[in-house]
């Protein structure tokens, strides 16, 4: 393999986070599965078991195959040849995968995709409004954002967080009911009974 076919390597700023970025000879960019894990606090098996999971295929499309790819890395000084290759996946997964963690109750994957849609958000208005910000700056109110929902959700905690959640299990049962053909809250009849 030439040098060009190889993914360079850079560390890339989620706020207070560090990641490892991957671009990849078309100009893609990649993060390894471990990666993805580590930024919510997971293992990277969590990450290979939403892979093959069915909200994995419903999230990302019923084509979706995986999309991890085995990626040889440009070394870096002092680095051994067996930590030139990683698994990695496409940010359309990463993003997938925090989105599906967040959704799942895991506060760190929740705090990480609020504070990174607000700043998706944030970056259109100055786009639009002509306001320059430089990435440190981008990362330092990223990474307030981060401990600002953080401290939230710790003071939430689950007392009064379980309502909610009982609240919304006990909609998506009498949703599921109704598909059924069933009233959630009505006495089955002498017929049904019977059968």
């Amino acid at each position: 393999m030439t040098t060009n076919d190889k993914a360079q390597r850079a560390t890339v700023q989620i706020g207070m986070l560090s990641v490892d970025g991957f671009q990849m000879p078309d100009g893609s960019y990649r993060m390894s599965i471990a990666g993805a894990a580590e930024a919510v606090g997971l293992i990277r098996r969590n990450a290979f078991e939403f892979l093959r999971s069915k909200a994995a295929k419903q999230l990302l499309g019923e084509g979706f195959t995986g999309s991890i790819s085995e990626v040889e890395v440009e070394s870096s000084p002092g680095q051994s040849r067996g930590q030139t290759r990683i698994q990695a996946i496409p940010l359309a997964v990463v993003s997938k995968y925090w989105l599906w963690q967040a959704y799942r109750g895991n506060k760190p994957a929740f705090a990480l995709v609020d504070a990174l849609l607000e700043e998706s958000l944030e970056r259109r208005f100055d786009e639009a409004f002509g306001v320059e910000r430089s990435e440190s700056d981008r990362n330092a109110i990223l990474a307030q954002r981060l401990q600002h929902t953080e401290s939230a959700l710790s003071l939430l905690g689950e007392a009064y967080a379980e309502p909610d959640m009982l609240r919304e299990q006990v909609t998506r049962l009498e949703q599921q009911l109704r598909n059924a053909g069933l009233e959630p809250w009505q006495l089955p009849s002498e017929d049904t009974l019977n059968d």
